[in-house]
C-alpha cells in the first residue's frame, strides 16, 4: 500500500468516502461515522473489541488518553463512561481526527479533545491511558511514542494496551519493563482471541507492594462492548 494510503499518515489519499456504522460502545447501541483511509473503518475492530472488554470504569475525573485513536471507539467509550473527565483523543492522522469531531458532535459529547500530539498541553498529566497502538508504524517510532506517552501517567495510574500475540506482544512487554522508570510495573492482564492486554501501572510511591492482579485468560463475558 502507498505510504500515503496508511493510516497513520498524516493525511490519506483518496478521496473522502463517509459510511455509517452500528456499534455498541459503553453500553449503548450506537451509530457512527467511518471512512476510507482509518484504522478498521468497516467495524469495531478485535483488539480494541478485546481491550474494552477487560479494562475495569475508567477513572471519573482528570485526562483520559486514547493513544493512536483512528475513528474514536476508545475515546467515545470514555466520554460516555467518564462525562466529568477530558478526554484527550490523539492520533497523526487529520482524517482520523476530523471523524472523532464529527462522532463526539453527533453524540452531544463536550469532553472530547481530538488533537495531533503536539498539541496536547506539555503539561498534561493522565489519570489512565488506553490504547490499540499502531504496532505497524514499526519498532522504533512505537517504542518513541510509548516512551513518551506512559511516563506522562499520574502516580497510582494505570495504562491499558491491547496487542496482537503474533505481533510482538509479549516482547513489548519485556521491552516496556526494562524501558520505563522503575515505578512502573507491566503485567499481562488478559488474553482473548490472539490478543494482549498490558497493564502498565505507575506506583503511587517509590517503595512498597504494588497492587496487580493475577493474570486474565479469558475475556469477561459480561463486560458490554
Amino acid at each position: 500500500m502507498p505510504a500515503p494510503e496508511h493510516y497513520f499518515s498524516d493525511t490519506p489519499g483518496g478521496e473522502f468516502k463517509p459510511r455509517t456504522i452500528s456499534v455498541r460502545l459503553a453500553g449503548r447501541e450506537l451509530e457512527l461515522t467511518t471512512a476510507n483511509g482509518v484504522f478498521s473503518p468497516e467495524r469495531l475492530d478485535v483488539g480494541t473489541s478485546v481491550l474494552l472488554s477487560n479494562v475495569p470504569a475508567p477513572p471519573p475525573g482528570g485526562n483520559l488518553l486514547d493513544l493512536g485513536c483512528g475513528w474514536g471507539p476508545i475515546a467515545i467509550s470514555l466520554a460516555l463512561e467518564s462525562p466529568r473527565a477530558t478526554v484527550w483523543a490523539v492520533d497523526v492522522n487529520e482524517r482520523s481526527l476530523d471523524l472523532v469531531r464529527r462522532n463526539a458532535a453527533d453524540l452531544g459529547l463536550t469532553n472530547i479533545n481530538a488533537v495531533r500530539p503536539e498539541d496536547v498541553p506539555a503539561d498534561a498529566v493522565f489519570t489512565s491511558i488506553w490504547s490499540n497502538p499502531p504496532i505497524r508504524v514499526g519498532k522504533n517510532e512505537l517504542h518513541a511514542m510509548l516512551l513518551h506517552w506512559l511516563p506522562r501517567l499520574e502516580p497510582g495510574s494505570d495504562a491499558w494496551l491491547v496487542v496482537q500475540r503474533n505481533l510482538g506482544s509479549d516482547s513489548l512487554q519485556r521491552w516496556l519493563q526494562a524501558e520505563l522508570p522503575r515505578e512502573f510495573a507491566v503485567l499481562r492482564a488478559a488474553t482473548n482471541k490472539g490478543y494482549r492486554v498490558l497493564r502498565c501501572r505507575r506506583r503511587s510511591g517509590h517503595t512498597g507492594v504494588i497492587d496487580l492482579p493475577q493474570p486474565i485468560d479469558e475475556v469477561r463475558a459480561d463486560r458490554d462492548l
